[in-house]
């Protein structure tokens, strides 16, 4: 993204969201094949990690749809920075596994 020309807050705001994306993929799934990939457009980054896997990923306000305490524990927040970071983000759902994506 530094070659690219982005500026600094973006490529912080993309290392975040790869990271937190990535971690879930590795926590939720049992695969071992994750693929993150970076597409560049005339409105940013589009953040794309793939995996196998087709566990269901929360949404980003509590487990059962609303901003309940349990938010607030230590495991499970990684959604809520990419809400918080990402200008959009969403996932996909196939036979061949499960793509989230994110927009910064």
């Amino acid at each position: 993204m530094h070659a690219w020309g982005e500026p600094a807050e973006r490529i912080e705001a993309a290392a975040l969201i790869v990271t937190e994306l990535v971690t879930n993929a590795v926590q939720h799934t049992s695969t071992r094949r994750i693929r993150c990939r970076l597409f560049r457009s005339a409105d940013g980054v589009r953040i794309c990690v793939w995996n196998r896997g087709r566990a269901r990923i929360p949404a980003a306000d509590g487990p059962d749809g609303d901003d309940s305490l349990d938010c607030l524990a230590e495991d499970g927040r990684g959604l809520l920075l990419v809400d918080a970071l990402a200008a959009r983000w969403g996932t996909r759902a196939a036979l061949a596994g499960r793509l989230v994506w994110a927009d910064v």
